[in-house]
């Protein structure tokens, strides 16, 4: 097995899991505000407060994930807003493109994330396995 090619997929495979998490906490944050994103998990059935957890919890994570910090325990702990997701998209049908979007992306997110959990963060990560 090579492991430097290893080591690259799981990089690419870290950095587009954390950028997706920190864009989307953004996005909450500065776009949609917290007082907004809280009103929408409302409307979804969620308790509102949720935002207020959920919003620093993808910011955070999105940065660890980016840096390489703990990979295995974030990718872990972000498993219930990637469900959540799951849930808040089901009934919109299989394609993201639907609209309010479909299932399809949060799904893939939670096998990306499941993945991650398995491989950790590889070489290239701030927290390394030991060797």
């Amino acid at each position: 097995m090579n492991t430097e090619r290893t080591d690259a997929g799981t990089l690419v495979l870290r950095l587009a899991l954390g950028g997706m998490y920190l864009a989307h906490g953004l996005l909450k944050l500065f776009v949609f505000k917290l007082a907004g994103t809280a009103a929408f998990f409302g409307s979804l059935g969620f308790p509102p407060a949720t935002a207020y957890i959920v919003v620093p919890a993808e910011i955070l994570a999105g940065i660890a994930l980016l840096a390489g910090f703990q990979v295995r325990w974030v990718a872990l702990a972000g498993l219930p807003i990637l469900v959540g997701t799951v849930f808040a998209h089901a009934g919109n049908g299989w394609l993201f493109s639907n609209a309010n979007g479909g299932w399809e992306f949060p799904v893939f997110l939670v096998v990306t994330s499941v993945a991650l959990a398995l491989t950790g963060g590889g070489r290239y990560a701030v927290t390394r396995p030991a060797t």
